[in-house]
């Protein structure tokens, strides 16, 4: 599934639920996080200190549960 850097974290949990196990991978506490409707991928990655193009790549290669 193709996911971007502007697109919302609770949007990518929640249109693909599977990528959560990725945020988790990654130690990023988004899930259930207030913020999470506001930051895009690319703020929660620099927030996290995360490399953005790896974070993306593993969201993007995510298979459904």
């Amino acid at each position: 599934m193709p996911f971007r850097f502007d697109d919302l974290v609770d949007d990518v949990m929640s249109q693909a639920p599977q990528t959560i196990r990725v945020f988790l991978a990654f130690k990023m506490a988004c899930v259930g996080c207030p913020i999470a409707c506001f930051h895009t991928v690319d703020d929660a990655c620099r927030e996290h200190g995360v490399d953005r193009e790896a974070f993306l790549d593993a969201l993007c290669a995510c298979e459904p549960a």
